[in-house]
C-alpha cells in the first residue's frame, strides 16, 4: 500500500488544493491511503494563526468520506509546538482525528528564514532546535514527530549531538511516538529526506521500528513525491511503515 500521511489542503493558510483535488489525484497515482494534516499554528508570529477551522474541515471531510470508496482517506493535523499550547492540544484531541503530527517550526519568535540564518549558524540554530524537540516529545500527546530535522530544509545541512538525539528517540519510544520520513527536502534541493539514513540508523539503534511516510504536499502535484526513495530506504533499514486510524497504529 502506498500511503501519504502528511498533506496540506486549503484548510492550511499556505495551500489552495481541495480535499477533492487530492482524492482524485491519489487515484491517478495509485496511492491507496492519504491523510489530510493541515497546519494548526498558535505562535503569534506565524501568519497561519487562526486560519484552521476544525468544524469546517470535518464538515467537508465527512462529505468526502461518505462517498469515497476507492481509497482510504483519513483526518489529521500538523500541530506546531504542541507542548506550548496544552489547552489547544486537549481541545483539538476531542475531535475524531485519525492522526496528529507534532512539529517544531518556531523557536520563540525565530523561524529558520533568511534573516535568522544570517544571525545563527546551522550549529547554533540546531542546538536551540533540538532542545525544543526534546521538550515537545517529553510532553507528548501526539502520534508522530514531523520532519524531525526541519532546519535542514533551510540550512541545507544538519548538526546534532548524538547524546541529545538518543534522548529524543528514547523519549519518543517510551511514549509510543513514531518518526516520520518527510520527502519535502528532496524537492528543495537537499539530497536526503527528513530524516536521512544517518538519523534513521540512530533511531533503530535506540529501539525505533516504526515510521510513516509524508510528502508534506501543499499542491496535488507533490502528493506521494519521491516515495520510491522512501520505500527503498525503509526496506534497506528494515523499518516498518505504518498508518494511523482513530489514533491507533496499523502496520502496512
Amino acid at each position: 500500500m502506498i500511503a501519504d500521511y502528511h498533506i496540506h489542503t486549503n484548510f492550511s493558510c499556505d495551500s489552495e488544493a481541495s480535499l477533492k483535488d487530492y482524492i482524485e489525484f491519489a487515484k491517478k497515482k495509485n496511492i491507496q491511503a492519504i491523510c489530510f494534516t493541515d497546519h494548526v499554528d498558535f505562535n503569534k508570529n506565524d501568519y497561519g494563526v487562526g486560519y484552521y477551522n476544525p468544524d469546517k474541515f470535518f464538515e467537508e471531510y465527512n462529505k468526502a468520506k461518505s462517498i469515497e470508496d476507492e481509497i482510504m482517506i483519513c483526518s489529521g493535523i500538523e500541530l506546531s509546538e504542541p507542548h506550548l499550547y496544552n489547552d489547544k492540544l486537549q481541545e483539538l484531541s476531542k475531535y475524531p482525528y485519525d492522526y496528529i503530527i507534532g512539529s517544531v517550526h518556531w523557536i520563540g519568535d525565530m523561524f529558520p528564514c533568511y534573516e535568522v540564518r544570517e544571525k545563527y549558524s546551522a550549529k547554533e540554530f540546531y542546538l536551540l532546535y533540538w532542545n525544543e524537540v526534546l521538550e515537545m516529545v517529553r510532553y507528548g500527546g501526539f502520534d508522530c514527530v514531523g520532519h524531525i530535522d526541519f532546519p535542514k530544509r533551510y540550512y541545507g545541512e544538519i548538526y546534532y549531538e548524538e547524546k541529545v538525539i538518543k534522548e529524543i528517540f528514547k523519549e519518543m519510544i517510551d511514549k509510543n511516538i513514531i518518526l516520520e520520513i518527510n520527502t519535502s527536502s528532496l524537492r528543495k534541493g537537499i539530497d536526503e529526506s527528513m530524516p536521512g539514513k544517518e538519523l534513521l540508523q540512530l533511531y533503530i539503534k535506540c529501539g525505533g521500528e516504526y515510521v510513516t511516510a509524508g510528502s508534506d504536499a501543499h499542491d496535488i502535484k507533490d502528493l506521494g513525491a519521491d516515495f520510491e526513495k522512501t520505500d527503498n530506504l525503509i526496506k534497506e533499514l528494515g523499518l516498518k511503515q505504518v498508518i494511523f486510524k482513530q489514533r491507533k497504529m496499523v502496520e502496512l
